[in-house]
């Protein structure tokens, strides 16, 4: 039933309340979120120096409460690397009686942009989720499907590993005064590097 409604509404939570189910958001990523292996996550240095270099800012888009990317992003030791996460509260705030604004839908990447405040004409979106390039593609971002070596609907980009970012995407590096990309990356990208 989980992944059903993961595969119908983004995310199980949202599948959840769509189908009429009452619980606090809260609590329910906390009892998620709670039972994960965080001390499984590693430093990633070669990432950190990585996004460190890039000229652009970067933000992170998840569908992940704020507890959980934070969690996530000091684990990685990335918290400095962003300026700033949208995540489920930035997205849903007190949503418990409407339905959950999440990945893949296309409303959430353009409230996304409004958040971000980004021109998806000159923003690069980074995830390993098929269907979220799919959608980051629709709303009009630049899109690199990550964990994958070949392209997929709505990718422009291909990269097996985010640690080969500078050899397949040089340009990143090479931007001319006042016309860097924006880069918005997935909160997935990073939880799935292994250091």
């Amino acid at each position: 039933m989980c992944l059903d409604l993961y595969v119908e509404h983004g995310t199980t939570m949202a599948g959840l309340k769509a189908l009429g189910y009452e619980f606090d958001n809260d609590e329910f990523h906390a009892y998620v979120h709670g039972r994960l292996p965080y001390e499984k996550l590693k430093q990633d240095l070669v990432l950190r120096n990585l996004l460190l270099s890039m000229p652009q800012r970067k933000i992170i888009f998840t569908n992940a409460d704020h507890t959980h990317a934070v969690e996530v992003l000091g684990r990685l030791g990335l918290e400095d690397c962003f300026e700033g996460i949208i995540c489920f509260e930035t997205l849903n705030p007190l949503s418990s009686y409407r339905q959950i604004l999440c990945k893949p839908s296309v409303e959430a990447f353009e409230a996304a942009i409004r958040i971000a405040n980004v021109d998806p004409k000159k923003t690069i979106f980074f995830d390993d989720s098929v269907r979220n390039i799919a959608s980051g593609k629709v709303a009009g971002f630049h899109t690199v499907i990550v964990g994958h070596s070949d392209l997929v609907t709505g990718a422009d980009h291909a990269l097996n590993s985010i640690h080969n970012i500078r050899e397949a995407l040089p340009e990143i590096w090479e931007v001319e005064e006042g016309n860097q990309q924006q880069m918005i990356q997935s909160l997935a990208v990073e939880a799935t590097v292994h250091a």
